[in-house]
């Protein structure tokens, strides 16, 4: 039988649920946490693994089980998949079992995880577009300032 899993990802931690299969129900969000996921999961040969981006707490959960050569996918925007399907309430459980469902239902492609050096790079690009972002802001700001402001 096909495993899916849903992992809800916090910044302590990993909150799990499986469409045929049993997970733990969570697991620290640290190296500890990670290893013992990898062996919750290895065992039950994953069809796929879903967790959604969280703004950086899954890279190293992400990367650790792409590693260990599980299928591994990260999405965005799953609350519409949840309303859709008339799940509206939102605790880590239920959020992990809407990724879960997701996986089964929808299963997004694997995409390979970006080297180091990849994810240095997006890294400073992404940071290069904020910084641009807040120096066009400013300058309308400034351009928008009384007289006084502007000349200092």
């Amino acid at each position: 039988m096909p495993c899916f899993v849903g992992i809800d990802i916090a910044q302590a931690t990993l909150d799990l649920h499986a469409v045929g299969g049993v997970v733990p129900p969570a697991v620290s969000n640290d190296a500890a946490g990670h290893v013992q996921l990898v062996a919750a999961l290895t065992p039950l040969a994953p069809t796929l693994i879903v967790c959604e981006a969280t703004g950086g707490y899954e890279r190293e959960v992400v990367t650790a089980l792409a590693s260990a050569g599980l299928p591994i996918v990260v999405v965005n925007q799953v609350r519409d998949f949840a309303r859709a399907t008339g799940q509206l309430a939102k605790t880590d459980q239920l959020d992990a079992a809407v990724l879960a469902r997701f996986a089964q239902q929808v299963q997004p492609a694997v995409r390979p995880v970006p080297s180091e050096a990849q994810q240095q790079l997006q890294a400073l690009v992404l940071r290069r577009r904020q910084l641009i972002e807040m120096l066009g802001q400013e300058t309308n700001r400034l351009r928008l300032a009384r007289p006084e402001v502007r000349r200092r």
